[in-house]
């Protein structure tokens, strides 16, 4: 009896010692996703180990450089029904992506893998992108293609593939801030590639600010210039633009933005679209839709999700020597005071 209860008395004193931890802020970072990451949180203790923990999990399900991950063997599959039902990321990836696909008639479509990597931004080479093969490639591109009854998955046409390149940092930031969250942190900054997740307060005690790029073309992704600033807390904020992926050739410039519709590199004003909302995969698919339709079109339809918390922030260029800005009426609360 008396060792029974040395052994009950341990875990109390355990438990009484963990308690008494005392928040501090931690600052992981490093690669993944074929990007960079940057995470800042107020937690007990480093939670490194267990935020690549949560990307090893997002690799193998929507990784398409993974060639076991659920999303490439559903690339590589036929036209029965594929199963989803133990893999919630992916089937959550795919409902929400749907659901954007049907908010921008189409703009923002997961199915347009075959078009990306035609114009060499995929993870195949570029190959040369005639009007025949873009118009062959697109028979099998579109969302209406998709059918998702409960958790199974069918596509119409076996060359029919994937691609969650358009909103991965953005998932993968709601993700890593559950996983945050989980563990007892309630200030923190996640971003991964650009896709930011905010909550509670920065390490000076103040509301996160969060700098919105000048475009300026810089396919080495080493210009940092600072067009605005914003001051947020307990949203998400996801900006797309064609001003670091893009090539040239023959003295014409080709962005990684692919319109669904047509097949081809967008060519309009729009030089970048940031997105605020209460998510990140929200603000990372949006973003990627407005991108497609160009600033008069974006700028209705994130005014028409407005009672939904998004706002936009437009940079555009119409010719003229100075860029332009447009912003959703809501967007100004969100700016630094100058």
């Amino acid at each position: 009896m008396k060792s029974k209860a040395q052994l009950l008395v341990l875990p109390i004193v355990l438990l009484s010692l963990s308690a008494c931890k005392e928040k501090q802020y931690f600052h992981n970072e490093g690669i993944a996703f074929g990007t960079t990451y940057h995470i800042t949180y107020n937690a007990t203790e480093d939670l490194q180990k267990g935020i690549e923990a949560e990307m090893e999990k997002f690799n193998h399900s929507l990784s398409t450089y993974a060639s076991t991950s659920t999303i490439s063997r559903f690339n590589q599959s036929g036209t029965e029904p594929f199963d989803l039902s133990k893999d919630p990321l992916m089937l959550k990836m795919v409902q929400e992506s749907l659901r954007f696909s049907e908010l921008s008639n189409g703009a923002f479509d997961i199915t347009v893998a075959p078009l990306v990597n035609l114009w060499g931004f995929g993870p195949e080479a570029k190959s040369d992108p005639t009007q025949a093969k873009i118009d062959s490639l697109r028979s099998f591109v579109g969302y209406k293609l998709l059918k998702l009854e409960k958790e199974q998955l069918t596509k119409s046409d076996p060359r029919m593939q994937l691609d969650c390149g358009a909103i991965a940092g953005g998932y993968a930031s709601d993700i890593i801030a559950k996983y945050l969250r989980s563990q007892g942190a309630d200030d923190y900054m996640v971003e991964i590639g650009g896709e930011i997740v905010l909550s509670g307060r920065n390490p000076e005690g103040n509301k996160w600010h969060i700098g919105i790029n000048k475009p300026v073309d810089d396919s080495t992704s080493t210009n940092n210039d600072v067009e605005k600033i914003l001051v947020l807390t307990d949203k998400a904020l996801s900006t797309s633009g064609n001003y670091r992926s893009f090539y040239v050739k023959d003295g014409k410039k080709y962005a990684h933005t692919i319109d669904p519709h047509t097949g081809y590199p967008v060519q309009h004003s729009l030089l970048s679209a940031t997105i605020i909302a209460n998510d990140c995969f929200t603000a990372d698919a949006l973003a990627t839709a407005c991108m497609v339709i160009g600033v008069d079109s974006a700028m209705t339809l994130i005014e028409s999700l407005h009672s939904k918390g998004v706002e936009a922030f437009f940079i555009y260029n119409e010719g003229g020597p100075q860029n332009k800005f447009k912003f959703t009426s809501g967007f100004e609360a969100f700016l630094e005071k100058e």
